[in-house]
């Protein structure tokens, strides 16, 4: 019995290479991961005012009583 294109192409199941799917779990363990850190906090605090000073410093390098002035340098005089 002869078999026709469409019995031929039921038998053949394609599978997804390995590689895509050792990538997709690497991706969704990182994104859990992710998630995870920016749930619980572990990452620290983020964002713009992470580099500036807090209004604390900012008020006391404002105070001419806690700062120290430059020291001047200048040539000694026998």
């Amino acid at each position: 019995m002869l078999q026709t294109h469409d019995e031929a192409d039921r038998g053949l199941s394609y599978s997804t290479p390995r590689w895509v799917k050792v990538f997709g779990i690497i991706a969704f363990v990182l994104v859990l991961l992710i998630a995870l850190v920016l749930i619980t906090g572990l990452g620290g605090e983020h964002g713009p005012g992470r580099h500036t000073p807090s209004t604390e410093q900012a008020v006391e390098s404002n105070n001419p009583g806690i700062h120290t002035p430059p020291i001047e340098h200048s040539t000694q005089q026998p």
